[in-house]
């Protein structure tokens, strides 16, 4: 009776060892929630890095997208947020600038920007504001001096199409009419092939990663006339920084300070987070696959085939960042609410 004790007992904590070592994520499905329509940049970036990122989480899932555009990402963000399971199965592809809408304490906020799991961005993005060259704004003086404003599309208050020019408007008194509401990046350089609009602003890495731009390019139908980094992209010369033109304009520090919070979206680039609250181990094993995934081999000649560009951000320095720019005195945060339009 013993013997068969004994037996019963063995074979049980044999299950309950081989139960132990299974991995949590073995035969589950990660979905990334991404706030971009399929096709764009933002829908593109995290199939590739889900594909690859399988390859170094233990156990091996699958990955999946799902779309779920509008707000500039603002409602997949507060899904992310406030529905998904801190599990570490839905993870969030969302706008790099949702801080701001928090900051200004907009009312569709439904997260807390500093507590996401943030889990890494393949980029950061650096930002330009593109004009048709048929339009009589050649450079930002020929802005700040026009008597009717060149419109700019964006799809929300929170995307690049949005803040960039509004940061212009702040910063060095250019004025621009800016239309709101378009579904994605598709359909606002439609509209200014249509005529409809003038100009967009948009990231320096898509501006020339896909068409119409290299098009737009050759036939010199669209020309940047500023950019938001520190020094000049290589490949946009003839395009003033923003920080050149503060400099030039003699912009005054408080409107400089706001421009350094806004400007901080760059470092954010495109940025996977997942929602607060992920267990420790879990979410160190994102953040690490998500970084193997962007050292691997495949990954680079692909993501090289599309001209996408990478300069990875871990987790942890964008979790830091997060607190960083949350932790606002009153009257910056006052004048990033008239610069955003709140």
């Amino acid at each position: 009776m013993k013997k068969l004790i004994f037996a019963l007992s063995s074979l049980l904590f044999g299950v309950t060892s081989i139960h132990a070592q299974t991995p949590f994520f073995q035969g589950k499905t990660i979905r990334i929630v991404t706030g971009y329509p399929a096709g764009d940049v933002n829908d593109l970036w995290p199939r590739l890095i889900g594909q690859h990122m399988t390859k170094y989480i233990p156990g091996n899932p699958n990955f999946v997208v799902q779309n779920m555009p509008g707000a500039s990402s603002m409602i997949a963000a507060n899904y992310v947020y406030t529905v998904a399971k801190p599990d570490a199965l839905t993870l969030g592809w969302i706008a790099p600038t949702l801080y701001f809408d928090q900051l200004v304490a907009r009312k569709e906020v439904q997260y807390d920007w500093a507590k996401y799991s943030f889990i890494g961005s393949p980029v950061q993005s650096e930002h330009q504001l593109y004009m048709r060259t048929d339009s009589p704004y050649k450079t930002i003086e020929d802005i700040r001096k026009a008597a009717e404003p060149p419109k700019c599309g964006s799809g929300g208050v929170t995307g690049t199409g949005f803040y960039f020019p509004r940061l212009l408007e702040e910063t060095v008194g250019a004025k621009f009419n800016i239309v709101l509401g378009y579904q994605g990046g598709g359909p606002i350089d439609l509209a200014v092939e249509k005529g409809e609009i003038h100009c967009r602003a948009m990231t320096i890495e898509s501006f020339f990663a896909r068409e119409p731009f290299h098009t737009w390019r050759k036939n010199n139908f669209v020309k940047s006339i500023a950019q938001s980094g520190r020094k000049r992209d290589p490949r946009l010369p003839d395009a003033p920084t923003i920080y050149e033109l503060m400099d030039q304009y003699k912009t005054a520090d408080q409107s400089r300070r706001v421009a350094t919070v806004i400007l901080a979206g760059g470092v954010f680039g495109r940025t996977m987070v997942g929602p607060a609250g992920i267990a420790p181990d879990r979410l160190k094993i994102l953040r690490s696959a998500f970084a193997s995934a962007l050292k691997d081999p495949e990954l680079k000649v692909e993501a090289e085939k599309r001209s996408y560009e990478l300069d990875p951000v871990g987790g942890e320095e964008l979790e830091k960042l997060a607190k960083e720019v949350m932790a606002q005195p009153p009257a910056v945060i006052e004048r990033m609410k008239k610069v955003l339009g709140n």
